[in-house]
């Protein structure tokens, strides 16, 4: 199975949250799980198996905030390259084969608007981690979590430099007034945008209500030809004693799965807030939505 094989018209299930996963194993909010791969291996494995032992077919990295820009605070900056290596590696040896290994970057955390960083600076941060990563082999890199188009054309930038297939996945508010993505920017413009920049895939994740990203997934579907990529989060949290709680069960978050299948979902798995379990049902939901007529999951 590779990233070529995941096209238009099927659907591959991908994994959950690593973060709330994390928390699960003692992470607080604030720290910075991405050094797990490195000071706690064994749990970050542990995280990747349960998703592929769940039916997931494309795992993520640990290396979401893994860019030196968001590392500097943390005092990790030197181990930026390290961090990302190792990311991969982990997911390589948790997978054995079975599933896909895409590498996660998300944003720098910092606003191109209000000058808190350049664009040279976001430019050689993302470079960096991309390099770190593609060093260790994965079969395609993901930028996710970005809402700022003009950061999100840079790392994609970046990551195309590599030579692996790129996605990018926005977090998009679909019930703005007119349509309007980020900004002013409309999902159709986000679309158009990243198919010209040459990436191989375009999509969503995180976000609010499951049902809100069918209309996303058929904007994102209508605008372009790339595979479209799907993760919503379990809902809003609610902070209880310092851990991140979502109240929308499994069942919940699966009841769109035909709808998304049918508004052209390519990839399609969980964000903030869903488990192992999440995923096993969603794999379920795909499988009898493709006895039933829909698009074929993988």
């Amino acid at each position: 199975m590779r990233f070529q094989e995941c096209l238009r018209g099927s659907t591959t299930i991908c994994d959950g949250a690593w973060a709330t996963e994390f928390q699960k194993l003692g992470a607080g909010l604030r720290d910075c799980v991405d050094e797990w791969n490195l000071t706690k291996p064994h749990f970050v494995e542990q995280v990747a198996r349960s998703y592929v032992a769940a039916g997931s077919r494309v795992i993520l990295t640990n290396t979401f905030r893994a860019n030196p820009i968001s590392l500097a605070p943390f005092g990790l900056l030197g181990k930026c390259d390290e961090i990302n290596g190792a990311g991969v590696r982990i997911s390589r040896k948790a997978v054995e084969n079975t599933a896909l290994v895409f590498a996660s970057m998300g944003p720098s955390g910092k606003l191109l608007s209000t000058k808190e960083v350049t664009a040279e600076q976001l430019k050689n941060a993302f470079t960096q981690q991309a390099k770190a990563l593609a060093a260790e082999g994965p079969d395609a890199i993901v930028i996710e979590t970005l809402s700022d188009l003009a950061e999100a054309r840079i790392a994609a930038a970046a990551a195309l430099e590599t030579g692996l297939p790129v996605i990018v996945s926005f977090f998009l508010d679909p019930r703005r007034d007119r349509g309007r993505a980020i900004a002013a920017i409309t999902m159709e413009q986000v679309a158009a945008t990243m198919t010209g920049d040459g990436v191989h895939g375009i999509g969503a994740n995180c976000g609010f209500r499951v049902r809100d990203f069918i209309a996303v997934c058929r904007r994102f579907a209508a605008a372009s030809s790339l595979p479209i990529w799907i993760k919503p989060s379990a809902g809003l949290p609610e902070i209880v004693e310092g851990v991140a709680k979502y109240k929308r069960t499994a069942a919940e978050f699966i009841e769109p799965v035909p709808e998304l299948l049918e508004a052209g979902a390519t990839f399609l798995g969980g964000c903030c807030g869903t488990t192992p379990e999440f995923l096993q049902q969603m794999a379920l939901a795909a499988r009898t939505a493709k006895a039933a007529g829909n698009a074929a999951p993988s």
